[in-house]
C-alpha cells in the first residue's frame, strides 16, 4: 500500500520536474494530465468488462486486418477525446487508425502515437493489457498542416514516452528522457502516486520471452539462442501482451523477442506505437533494444504501421541473444 505521508502524485511530480527546468513551457504536463483522465476511464471499463457488453468482437477490423475487440473502440475513442482537449496535440497517430488524425484548429506542437488497447486479443480471457505512447515535437512551424516528416520520426527524436498496465494494480511507467518512473493508480484518491521511482532493468535475467509457437516459422540463429536459453536453464515466460511481457522483464530482469518469421519477415510489432517507446524506456531504465542489426530508436519509418523485428530487455542477454544469433 501507498504511505499517504509521503505520497507524490503524478501531478506533483511533473511539477516538481518542470521547476528544474525553467524554460519549460509546461504543455507536456497538460498532454499527461489528458492521459491520466482517459486511463482512469478505460481503467474502470476493463474492471467491469466482464459485467457489461463490452467483451467480443466489435464486428469490424483495424488497418492491421485484425478483429476489432469492443473494449479496443472504446479505448480508442476515450484517449481520441482527451488528447484533443488540450490544445497541444495538433496530430494523433493511433493503431487504430489507418490515417493521420488532425486535431483541427490546433496550434499545438505536439504529436502522439498510441496503441489504445495493448494486448487485446487478450481481453476476453482477463489477461493483463495495457496503452502504449510515445510523444514528439512536430518539425513543421506550428500553424501550418502536419506533414508526413513531422510523423516519421525516428524514435530517437521522442521526448517522451509510456505506458498505462491494467493488472492486478493499474500502473502509468514513463520517461522524458531522464530516467523511468513508474506510478500506481491509489482508487481511493483517484491518482496516479510514485510507486517505483527510477526504475533500474537488471543487466541480467532469467526470463526470455518468445512465441515458441513460431519457433519452425524461425531462423536457424533465433532458433540457436532459444535452444541456447533452454540448455542454460532461462526460464520461457510468454503473456502475449507486449506490454505485461515488457513490464515483468523491465522489473525482475529478462529478454523479449519478436523476430521475423518465415511469414512475417518484418516481425509482428508496429515501430511507431509499440517498438520505439519500449525501446526509449528500456535504454533510459539501462536495457536496451534492437531489430537485430540496428538500434530500434535508429530506425528511419517508412510507413505509420510498419512492423520491426524486436529483441529488448536487460542489457547483458541482448548483447548474449546478439552474440549468438550473429555467431
Amino acid at each position: 500500500m501507498i504511505n499517504r505521508k509521503n505520497v507524490i502524485t503524478l501531478s506533483q511530480f511533473i511539477a516538481e520536474e518542470q521547476l528544474k527546468h525553467p524554460s519549460s513551457s509546461g504543455n507536456l504536463s497538460k498532454i499527461f494530465r489528458d492521459i491520466k483522465l482517459a486511463a482512469k476511464i478505460v481503467n474502470r471499463d476493463v474492471r467491469k468488462a466482464g459485467l457489461v457488453d463490452i467483451l467480443g468482437e466489435h464486428g469490424s477490423t483495424n488497418i492491421q486486418g485484425e478483429e476489432v475487440k469492443k473494449l479496443d473502440v472504446i479505448a480508442n475513442e476515450e484517449f481520441m477525446s482527451s488528447l484533443k482537449q488540450s490544445g497541444d496535440i495538433c496530430a494523433i497517430l493511433s493503431e487504430e487508425s489507418e490515417e493521420i488524425i488532425h486535431v483541427k484548429n490546433s496550434r499545438g506542437k505536439y504529436i502522439i502515437a498510441i496503441d489504445p488497447l495493448d494486448g487485446s486479443s487478450n481481453i476476453d480471457a482477463n489477461v493483463t493489457i495495457g496503452t502504449i505512447f510515445s510523444i514528439f515535437k512536430r518539425k513543421s512551424p506550428v500553424g501550418d498542416a502536419v506533414t508526413n516528416e513531422d510523423c516519421l520520426q525516428k524514435g530517437e527524436n521522442q521526448i517522451a514516452a509510456g505506458y498505462i498496465l491494467y493488472g492486478s494494480s493499474t500502473m502509468l511507467v514513463y520517461t522524458t528522457g531522464s530516467g523511468v518512473n513508474g506510478f500506481t493508480l491509489d482508487i481511493s484518491i483517484g491518482d496516479f502516486c510514485l510507486s517505483h521511482p527510477q526504475i533500474k532493468s537488471p543487466k541480467h535475467g532469467k526470463i526470455c520471452s518468445v512465441n515458441i509457437g513460431n519457433y519452425k516459422d524461425f531462423s536457424s540463429s533465433i532458433k540457436h539462442y532459444i535452444d541456447y536459453c533452454n540448455e542454460k536453464g532461462i526460464t520461457g515466460r510468454y503473456i502475449g501482451s507486449f506490454v505485461a511481457d515488457f513490464h515483468r522483464n523491465l522489473i525482475k530482469g529478462g529478454v523479449y523477442m519478436y523476430p521475423g518469421t518465415l511469414k512475417q519477415p518484418e516481425g509482428k510489432l508496429r515501430l511507431m506505437y509499440e517498438c520505439n517507446p519500449m525501446a526509449f524506456l528500456i535504454e533510459q531504465a539501462g536495457g536496451k533494444a534492437t531489430t537485430g542489426d540496428i538500434r530500434i530508436m535508429e530506425v528511419n519509418p517508412k510507413e505509420l504501421h510498419q512492423r520491426v523485428p524486436i529483441i529488448i530487455g536487460s542489457s547483458n542477454m541482448v548483447d548474449n541473444a546478439m552474440s549468438l544469433i550473429n555467431s
